[in-house]
């Protein structure tokens, strides 16, 4: 499977002809008049045959930045169908108040050429609940966010994944030289037993170290 990273929490994976996009985000600008610095590049020239949206904020929700015709599932939860097949949108919260901070968030659960993937979206709970640990089940491949704020720290996200036995850990929504707000990855990373930076934005799954589990650091676009 390839993974790119588009920043924040944006990513396209691709495999046996199929692509999905998760998170896209469009014009950010408004973040300036907030003080943050936002520097990604612009997401442009994507296709996608499913597009996820874990949560309805404007880093996250930018659907109409993605081509191709993608089937869209958005800020929801259940069994939902689509070109991948079934696909578990599992409910959280954006924070540590019920979402009544930040409102809902969803975890996504799919599989794809084999490999079974969890997209955390903007996870802000204190902890994961049980009955959503049960849901979400043993994972191959999760997305993470690590940067603490409005999620959850390094701490709790190495925490997680240990709990969900992932064999692959891709951090995410952490400072990098792209944002001047949040954590950056080092605290989670410090808690990783193993660690890989790619050297570049985009990796192979099958080109990975054999080490388990492994935390996979893609170079920020």
């Amino acid at each position: 499977m390839q993974v790119e990273w588009y920043g924040q929490s944006a990513f396209r994976l691709s495999a046996g002809g199929t692509t999905v996009f998760i998170d896209p985000f469009g014009d950010v600008s408004a973040l300036s008049a907030r003080g943050i610095e936002w520097n990604y590049p612009a997401i442009s020239g994507v296709e996608a045959d499913v597009v996820l949206v874990t949560h309805e904020h404007m880093d996250h929700n930018a659907v109409d930045v993605i081509g191709g015709d993608p089937a869209v599932l958005r800020s929801t939860a259940g069994k939902l169908e689509s070109p991948l097949g079934e696909v578990l949108a599992v409910a959280s919260e954006h924070d540590t108040a019920a979402g009544t901070e930040r409102g809902p968030n969803t975890i996504f659960v799919f599989e794809l050429d084999g490999v079974r993937v969890a997209h955390f979206g903007d996870f802000g709970q204190s902890g994961l609940r049980e009955e959503q640990a049960a849901a979400i089940g043993n994972v191959d491949l999760l997305f993470i966010p690590v940067g603490g704020g409005p999620t959850i720290d390094g701490a709790h996200a190495a925490a997680i994944a240990e709990r969900l036995g992932a064999k692959w850990i891709v951090p995410m929504h952490y400072r990098t030289e792209r944002v001047s707000f949040l954590d950056t990855v080092d605290a989670f990373l410090d808690r990783m037993p193993n660690v890989e930076r790619a050297g570049a934005p985009v990796f192979d799954t099958r080109e990975l170290s054999e080490e388990k589990p492994l935390a996979v650091v893609p170079a920020a676009p």
